[in-house]
């Protein structure tokens, strides 16, 4: 059956066929509507397809991770991108922690929540979007998490984006935007059209004029969590 979600602020019908699609989705199932922002419709031959040509995973994953790209594929339209990050919400706004897989965002995001307690939760943990919305870029939740069900159904304000890399002593810095745009195309999806792409290169400039890019050299202890907190909360 097909299913209205909101989520990003946005409709999005599609039709949850696996177990690991449906479970993530059931938090953001809202009220139908034959007239959504983005309808995704892809045969279930397909997932079944690229399933052979990648044993490694099973059909659920292939569902979960296909019909994911499609959405953002779509999102872009909307003035939306994805982020590969782990993303904090504290104190009502949105950090977002990205790095290639296996660096510690997840593990630096955990050190957010040992720190600051209730004040702090998970936005999502692997695949938030952002979208600029009124002029102002919002992190937001979406059913599309990795490997964990760490997603929240909320539109957060994007407060600060920092990458991550591994170091024995923790340092940070802010980054100037012409050291953004390689490490930012990275850890998105990138459109095949040059039309799309302008757009996207479009939106990041704008990015770069609203919120803040930091660079974080760390380790994995508490310490620092305390410095990325201090220096992107202040925006230094």
């Amino acid at each position: 059956m097909v299913n209205s979600h909101k989520f990003a602020g946005l409709t999005v019908n599609y039709e949850a066929k696996c177990e690991l699609l449906k479970r993530r989705s059931e938090k953001f199932i809202t009220e139908y509507t034959d007239k959504p922002d983005i309808s995704i419709d892809i045969p279930f031959g397909f997932f079944e397809k690229k399933q052979r040509e990648n044993p490694n995973l099973t059909i659920d994953e292939c569902e979960y991770l296909w019909l994911g790209g499609e959405f953002y594929k779509q999102l872009i339209d909307f003035d939306g991108f994805l982020l590969h990050s782990s993303t904090v919400v504290m104190d009502g706004e949105a950090y977002m922690f990205s790095a290639a897989p296996g660096t510690g965002k997840s593990t630096h995001a955990a050190l957010w929540l040992k720190l600051f307690g209730k004040r702090a939760h998970v936005l999502n943990d692997d695949k938030p979007c952002l979208r600029l919305t009124d002029g102002e870029f919002f992190a937001c939740g979406t059913p599309f998490s990795g490997k964990s069900d760490l997603s929240e159904n909320e539109t957060v304000r994007a407060k600060a984006i920092c990458f991550l890399e591994r170091g024995e002593e923790n340092s940070i810095r802010r980054l100037e935007s012409k050291e953004v745009i390689l490490r930012f195309l990275n850890q998105t999806h990138r459109p095949a059209s040059p039309e799309l792409m302008e757009k996207l290169l479009s939106l990041l400039n704008e990015l770069c004029k609203k919120v803040p890019f930091y660079l974080l050299h760390c380790n994995m202890d508490i310490s620092a969590a305390k410095l990325s907190h201090e220096v992107m909360s202040a925006g230094n």
